[in-house]
C-alpha cells in the first residue's frame, strides 16, 4: 500500500515535469519558426534547429498521448 501511494506522487510529479517541458517545447519551436522567417538568409543550422524543435516538441507531445495526460489547452497545438 505504501509503494502504490509513492508510486502515484512520483508519476504525478514526473507528469506535471513533462507538461511543463512540452510548454517550453512548443515555446522555443515557436521561436524557431519565427526566427527562420524573419531571417533574409537562411542557412543550414538555422533550419536544423528548427527541425530539432519541432521533433522534441512532437517526441514529448506524443509521450504526453501515450501517458493519457491532459493539461491546459494551447491555441495550436500542432500546425504543420
Amino acid at each position: 500500500m505504501f509503494f502504490n501511494k509513492k508510486k502515484h506522487k512520483l508519476r504525478k510529479k514526473y507528469d506535471e515535469q513533462l507538461l511543463k517541458d512540452i510548454d517550453q517545447a512548443k515555446v522555443q519551436w515557436d521561436n524557431a519558426k519565427k526566427t527562420e522567417m524573419n531571417v533574409y538568409e537562411i542557412d543550414d543550422e538555422l533550419i536544423a534547429e528548427t527541425q530539432l524543435a519541432k521533433a522534441k516538441y512532437h517526441f514529448l507531445y506524443l509521450e504526453a498521448k501515450k501517458r493519457k495526460l491532459r493539461g491546459r489547452m494551447q491555441s495550436s497545438i500542432i500546425s504543420r
